[in-house]
């Protein structure tokens, strides 16, 4: 199973605790991790290895060009390194066929063998539409974002990718042009990016099963009339996403806060830091 998750410095910490995540909720799977950076140096990954280690996982380090999205629009949540994953295909190793993307941001809760063997047949990715959940609609979209054709809008947290098939279709100049054309436009930039150029190329994916929303345990249980409660998610969900500014690790408690920090207890101990 390859995992990789792009990042910088800054959130090397909660990659750690992603990881550590996955491979306690996944027994038996033989992980190779992928991290695509910068600014993130060999020496950094020290406890992160020892994670790996003790579940028999792997780590692997790619550096790339920071020139590369150099002109595309960054934001105090939105760093360069979140562009890294729609290049990934140029960077990552050519006998690779596959690899799920995960943000850090995120906790493994659940086995994840059913999603990372799913068929794309000529999709480019597998993803999640959080519906509801942000006001950007597919009509929206499409207003804002000319070449999007979509009628949801995916988001970009967790994507599984056909890495044979983006080398043989996707284009850097599309992406590269395409934030150029519509900088001024760009809200979420790399999803923006996503949809507006292959919202037809992606396989759409259960959210509540893939990618749940942290933040709205309420929407899901009124949605789903009472039956994805607590103990449903539990049993059910693999992928728990903490999305938007508030962080699970920062003051913020949210209905999952306290989740998050027994992993994170747990991983730095696996990883020999200091509580």
């Amino acid at each position: 199973m390859n995992i990789l998750v792009t990042l910088d410095q800054n959130y090397l910490r909660h990659a750690q605790v992603m990881l550590f995540s996955l491979l306690v909720n996944n027994p038996g799977e033989r992980v190779c991790l992928y991290l695509i950076s910068d600014d993130v140096q060999e020496d950094d990954l020290a406890p992160l290895r020892r994670v790996c280690d003790a579940f028999g996982a792997t780590a692997r380090l790619l550096h790339v060009d920071a020139d590369w999205f150099l002109d595309a629009p960054t934001m105090r949540y939105y760093s360069r390194a979140m562009y890294y994953r729609l290049l990934a295909w140029q960077v990552l190793p050519q006998e690779l066929d596959r690899i799920l993307y995960l943000d850090p941001d995120i906790l493994v809760i659940g086995p994840l063998a059913a999603l990372y063997g799913m068929p794309l047949g000529d999709r480019l990715f597998a993803a999640a539409i959080h519906k509801g959940i942000i006001d950007l609609s597919g009509p929206v979209n499409r207003i804002r974002l000319a070449a999007y054709e979509s009628d949801g809008y995916f988001n970009s947290g967790v994507l599984l990718m056909d890495l044979q098939r983006a080398r043989r279709e996707m284009k850097p100049e599309d992406i590269f042009r395409f934030v150029r054309e519509n900088k001024s436009m760009l809200l979420l930039p790399d999803q923006d990016i996503l949809n507006g150029l292959y919202g037809e190329r992606i396989a759409p994916i259960d959210e509540t099963l893939y990618n749940y929303d942290a933040r709205k345990f309420r929407e899901y249980l009124l949605a789903s009339q009472g039956e994805r409660d607590m103990d449903w998610v539990m049993t059910h969900t693999s992928i728990l996403h903490f999305c938007g500014k508030r962080k699970p690790w920062n003051a913020h408690m949210g209905r999952f806060a306290a989740l998050y920090k027994h992993y994170a207890a747990l991983a730095a101990r696996y990883a020999g830091e200091r509580q």
